[in-house]
């Protein structure tokens, strides 16, 4: 299987992602004129040679109105009179955001730029408008769009506001377009089956941003990497952005260490500031051989002295004792007698005690153990916003492949409040899953 494992030892940000996966590229020329025909106001994508502790990559420039946006977030620590982001602890500031109450004008005079030029900021609205006009793929504008919207909603959360009050500086926002867009045409170029991302380095301490000193990881960079594993470290500073965590949360089939792969090609995606150690994200792509990702039990007998309240009574009971399935099949017995064969699957450090239990819950005097690998999608859960209301949905991805179902208790409920048949609610919500994209 074709596999991108990205490692984010020191976290993730735009421009380190689009860099890292630019040298994966067989054409990345290409790649560059495409970026730059994107038609971004005043936005040129430019890649450099650099390195970091010693080891060679890429450091992708967005640069707006000729200069790149370096001010990003400093130490809580630093004098600081002007921050226009906590967007970037790489050296790259294109998260701002903020709440307002009036409108801004968008898009911005073209001659009003440098560090006294006036701020002009967009909302989520104009930002989908800019994005769902670029010259690329529609599945690139589609995912690059649905990147865009998670970032809105976790600064929305953070800022308990609504999505559409969330306005993002102009400059930060032309630049978190072009990276974000960028990322998302390299994946789609090189159409990885499945992606691993390692656990995510958010940094730690304190940085000053334009709303004052605000804890790492930032608040909206934390709504985002809820449910996937983090890890904070000594290194003081913001290590992942909201854009780096969007991105990867978004492309993610997976976490955790890189999976045993034969690697054909590596990218190095390295950051402005310097530290300790290397500076970079660095991306890994190659080919997996499919291998069971667990262990599971059987626990067989065969029962043909039971009643089927009685054997039901049973497997309920053994659900209750943390069993992950039991079902039943029809069998005959010795002498040709009609009965069952009961199944009972658990993980293995359950087997003692299961064990017990179907011995004390049935008539068997004894039970098969049978060890199996498993494959399994990881769960996870999503939504759709139907005319009635939202529907949760349950969704199970791995291996290249996304399961997607709506939760039949939230659609059963629409249907009882509003006194509309439950087929109703169910086609709108299957409807709007044919709209969205959850395959990522």
């Amino acid at each position: 299987m074709k596999t991108l494992f990205i490692e984010c030892n020191m976290g993730a940000a735009g421009d380190m992602l689009m860099a890292a996966l630019y040298e994966l590229l067989e054409d990345r020329q290409a790649f560059l004129d495409a970026m730059n025909a994107l038609g971004l106001p005043s936005v040129r994508v430019e890649a450099q040679a650099a390195a970091t502790c010693g080891i060679a990559g890429t450091h992708m420039t967005v640069a707006v109105h000729g200069q790149e946006e370096t001010e990003g977030s400093v130490p809580a620590e630093a004098p600081h009179p002007h921050v226009h982001s906590h967007g970037e602890a790489h050296g790259h500031d294109h998260d701002y955001h903020h709440h307002h109450d009036h409108d801004h004008d968008y898009p911005h005079d073209p001659h009003d730029h440098g560090e006294g030029h006036h701020h002009h900021h967009a909302t989520p609205g104009h930002i989908g408008e800019l994005l769902d006009g670029l010259p690329l793929p529609e599945e690139v504008r589609r995912r690059a769009r649905r990147v865009y919207d998670a970032i809105a909603r976790a600064e929305a959360k953070a800022h308990g506001c609504p999505v559409g009050d969330v306005h993002f500086h102009e400059v930060g926002a032309l630049d978190a377009v072009a990276d974000v867009a960028g990322v998302c045409y390299a994946l789609y170029l090189l159409a990885p089956e499945r992606i691993v991302v390692s656990p995510i380095h958010v940094g730690s301490g304190t940085v000053r941003c334009a709303h004052g000193v605000m804890p790492v990881p930032a608040p909206a960079t934390a709504n985002l990497l809820s449910g996937v594993p983090i890890c904070g470290g000594t290194i003081q500073g913001e290590l992942c952005t909201p854009t780096g965590a969007a991105l990867l949360t978004s492309f993610a089939d997976a976490y955790g260490p890189m999976p045993v792969m034969v690697t054909k090609a590596v990218g190095v995606g390295i950051g402005t500031k310097q530290f300790q150690q290397a500076n970079c994200v660095r991306a890994f792509l190659g080919e997996t051989v499919e291998e069971a990702n667990g262990e599971i039990l059987e626990l067989v007998c065969n029962v043909d002295d039971m009643t089927p309240e009685a054997l039901s009574f049973a497997a309920s009971r053994l659900l209750e004792a943390g069993a992950l399935d039991v079902y039943t099949l029809p069998g005959t017995m010795k002498k040709g007698r009609p009965g069952h064969v009961l199944t009972v699957l658990c993980v293995p450090e359950q087997e003692g005690e299961l064990a017990r239990r179907i011995l004390a819950e049935t008539t068997t005097n004894g039970l098969r153990v049978r060890r199996c690998g498993k494959y399994f999608l990881t769960p996870g859960a999503g939504m759709v916003q139907t005319r009635w209301g939202p529907v949760k949905l349950k969704l199970a991805r791995g291996y290249g492949i996304t399961h997607v179902k709506p939760e039949f208790e939230d659609a059963a409920e629409l249907a009882r409040e509003h006194d509309v048949p439950y087929q109703a609610v169910l086609q709108e919500a299957l409807g709007q899953l044919r709209q969205e994209d959850f395959r990522k």
